[in-house]
């Protein structure tokens, strides 16, 4: 008789890895796919939740706290060395990025 171990640990490693996935793209903003309304809206809470003050404006601390890609690259998005970022300064990211990835 086969020894079906093996087969079946890879089925549920398969059924159990591929929902997390789509989970951790979601989160990670990459499950708008190419809705822009979607994306801006995703974009948007995430950078309310992270803007701890509520004043608009996204510190380097907020970012490292909410938004760590956005604190990955807060230097060069900051062009005008002001400290901080607005909503529209991180969608505007976002769009030059997805715009040169296609």
């Amino acid at each position: 008789m086969k020894d079906l171990r093996l087969p079946l640990l890879l089925t549920s490693l398969v059924l159990i890895g591929a929902p997390s996935l789509a989970l951790a793209q979601q989160q990670a903003g990459q499950g708008e796919g190419n809705d822009p309304a979607k994306r801006d809206a995703a974009i948007e809470q995430r950078f309310k939740a992270a803007d701890k003050d509520g004043d608009g404006k996204l510190t380097k601390d907020e970012a490292e706290a909410g938004m760590p890609r956005v604190f990955k690259h807060f230097d060069e998005l900051d062009k005008d060395h002001k400290g901080y970022l607005t909503l529209d300064d991180v969608k505007a990211a976002r769009g030059q990025r997805r715009g040169g990835q296609q």
